[in-house]
């Protein structure tokens, strides 16, 4: 495989793509397609993101006529389009600074794993759907030999085909929804049958049972998950008494669907309507010259983000949109919205806490001291909050708890982060950043 790690100056180029998942990927080949110069740049070593992840000794894939820049974070975005690099492996003490001007920018940086808390779910062994399947796609590892899935959402199918291909034991994938959802939005996604029933084949295969409006509730263990206690749940979500069971296991993969990754988005200055970067139809922003395209506009999978990652590569490239690729965006959409309302969330997950229940796992405040902050010390925004009880205020800045904090103190999950990725000291003040468009 090629060297990973990029030129410490990147060459000028006429559109940058953040993001190389199905929708970067996508904007990248039809902006080169259409005359542009184009930097890729990605924080994984190779191209795919999660849906199309490598195993890490596959050969290495590139866009023709690209400038990839893989193992690359952007750590911060200056008015202008100016991106702040960092090069090189992310746990790697010597990575390489640089500056690159972006005349078109285009954002695709996916979404990452909802993560709901639940009592043990901080145990070593307790994993993320997309965690789960990174490991087994990308090192070919499994997470353990006895693995429940639990959560909501058709993601848990393809999570559970990529355990068993490594060697796992599943010992069965928990909906927590209705099986009678899926059937309301069926009409929209008649195209995914067919990948539907290889999931089902599989199942079948490895006798791995589904159940439906059941879900794991709580994990135990002292160093790591030992066993799971799961119920069934009704169609809030709250426990149906009498119907716990304890269940041996040595790993847990939860997966409750998905949060946009908007950080750049909204450093950038993008407007963001219910939860998502708002576009129009040529997939532009509300900034002149960003667009973007994937999950940070909505979540509707692999099929919908490289539809939206055509359009915003043409778009930014000055290019005619053909009606063909604007047609797969609104059915994509469509049956985004049918998976939607298929698989909510309900609040009645809040029920299965405790008092002791950790919510920030990076600072360690759980649910009682959450709610004292509320209701004793009076937090009523995001800072105050954040102030009296540290919640968020951990490596990962909330990006794993703020969606249920927000939900559990009804106090909005502000993103303003103007760092986008966790960055040393060391690195902050290197005077070795280089201006592309001056070196």
């Amino acid at each position: 495989m090629p060297d990973a790690t990029p030129a410490a100056v990147p060459r000028a180029t006429d559109i940058v793509v953040v993001g190389a998942g199905p929708a970067g990927v996508a904007a990248a080949k039809a902006a080169v397609a259409h005359g542009a110069s184009v930097t890729l740049i990605d924080s994984a070593p190779l191209l795919g993101g999660q849906y199309g992840r490598q195993a890490i000794d596959s050969p290495y894939v590139g866009v023709p006529g690209v400038q990839h820049l893989p193992n690359t974070v952007v750590w911060a975005i200056e008015p202008g389009r100016r991106l702040h690099l960092l090069s090189g492996p992310l746990d790697a003490p010597n990575r390489v600074a640089s500056v690159l001007d972006a005349p078109h920018l285009i954002l695709a940086t996916g979404a990452y794993d909802r993560a709901i808390p639940f009592p043990g779910w901080d145990l070593l062994g307790v994993h993320t759907a997309g965690a789960a399947q990174a490991l087994a796609k990308g090192r070919r590892e499994a997470i353990g030999q006895r693995v429940l899935i639990a959560g909501t959402g058709p993601f848990l199918l393809p999570v559970a085909e990529s355990l068993v291909s490594v060697g796992s034991r599943v010992l069965g994938v928990l909906e927590a929804n209705s099986p009678t959802r899926w059937a309301r939005g069926a009409l929209t996604g008649l195209h995914k049958i067919p990948e539907l029933a290889r999931y089902a084949a599989v199942l079948a295969k490895h006798r791995i049972p589904y159940r439906t409006k059941r879900t794991v509730i709580a994990a135990h263990g002292i160093d790591r998950v030992t066993s799971v206690t799961t119920a069934k749940i009704d169609g809030a979500w709250n426990v149906v008494p009498g119907s716990e069971q304890r269940v041996e296991v040595d790993a847990v993969c939860v997966g409750f669907g998905f949060v946009p990754q908007l950080d750049l988005a909204v450093a950038s200055g993008c407007l963001v309507y219910k939860g998502f970067v708002r576009v129009d139809s040529a997939q532009r922003t509300s900034v002149a010259g960003v667009l973007a395209a994937g999950e940070i506009t909505g979540v509707g999978g692999a099929d919908l983000a490289a539809a939206e990652g055509e359009i915003a590569g043409i778009t930014a490239a000055g290019g005619r949109v053909p009606r063909a690729a604007l047609r797969r965006v609104h059915k994509g959409r469509m049956f985004a919205e049918a998976l939607a309302r298929a698989h909510p969330v309900r609040p009645g997950w809040r029920s299965w806490l405790t008092p002791n229940t950790i919510i920030c796992r990076c600072e360690r405040v759980v649910h009682d001291t959450l709610r004292q902050a509320v209701d004793l010390r009076g937090a009523a925004d995001s800072r105050t909050l954040k102030l009296t009880s540290r919640v968020g205020l951990g490596r990962c800045q909330g990006r794993m708890c703020g969606r249920a904090v927000a939900e559990l103190t009804g106090i909005p999950d502000v993103v303003r982060r103007p760092i986008a990725a966790p960055v040393r000291l060391g690195e902050l003040s290197k005077e070795n950043r280089h201006d592309p468009g001056t070196a």
